[in-house]
C-alpha cells in the first residue's frame, strides 16, 4: 500500500509520461498511459485494502477482513477522511460481534469521520442504539433507531429496527 500522496505523484508521472509519449508520436501508448493515470487516482479516493476487506466480509469471513485492515499501519496518514471512517465502521462491525464496548467505540468515530452512503450510517446507528439498549441507555438507543430509520430509504433494516423496538419495550 503506498501512502495517499506517493499515489498521486504517481498519477502525476504516469500522466506526465503520457503527454512526453503524444509529443514523441507514440499516440497508442500516450493513450494507455493516460487510461492508465485512472488507477492510482480511483485507489486514492478507495483505499484497496478496505475494498478487500468488503469483499472478505460479504462472504462472512471476518477473519479475512481483519487480515486485510491489519495491513493498514497508520490509518490516519494514509487514508483519507472517509476512507478512515470507513476503516473505523469495519473494525466496529466486526467487533460487533464479540465486544461491544469497542465497537461502540469504532461506530462512533465512524459516524464522527463520516461514511459515503446513508445505508452504512444507518447501519452503525443501529448498531449503536444495540449497543445502548444493552447498555440500558433507552432515550440514546431510541434517538439512534428513529435516526437509522431516516436514513434508510430502501427499507433494508425495517425488520431489525422493529425486533429492536420490541426488545425496548421489555426493558
Amino acid at each position: 500500500m503506498f501512502h495517499r500522496n506517493i499515489k498521486l505523484i504517481l498519477a502525476v508521472l504516469i500522466l506526465s509520461t503520457g503527454i512526453w509519449q503524444f509529443t514523441e508520436g507514440n499516440i497508442g501508448n500516450g493513450i494507455f498511459l493516460i487510461l492508465l493515470t485512472a488507477i492510482p487516482i480511483f485507489l486514492y479516493f478507495k483505499n484497496e485494502f478496505i475494498l478487500l476487506a468488503f469483499l472478505k466480509l460479504r462472504k462472512q469471513d471476518f477473519v479475512g477482513a481483519k487480515v486485510w485492515l491489519d495491513k493498514i499501519k497508520n490509518p490516519e496518514g494514509a487514508l483519507v477522511r472517509k476512507q478512515q471512517g470507513y476503516f473505523n465502521y469495519l473494525h466496529g462491525l466486526m467487533l460487533s460481534q464479540t465486544n461491544l464496548i469497542q465497537a461502540e467505540k469504532y461506530f462512533k468515530k465512524a459516524i464522527e469521520l463520516g461514511l459515503n452512503m446513508d445505508m452504512d450510517l444507518a447501519v452503525a446507528k443501529l448498531n449503536l442504539a444495540g449497543v445502548a439498549m444493552s447498555r440500558r441507555r433507552k432515550l440514546e438507543a431510541t434517538n439512534l433507531m428513529n435516526e437509522a430509520k431516516k436514513l434508510d430509504k430502501q427499507g433494508m433494516l425495517k425488520d431489525q429496527i422493529k425486533m429492536m423496538k420490541e426488545q425496548m419495550k421489555k426493558i
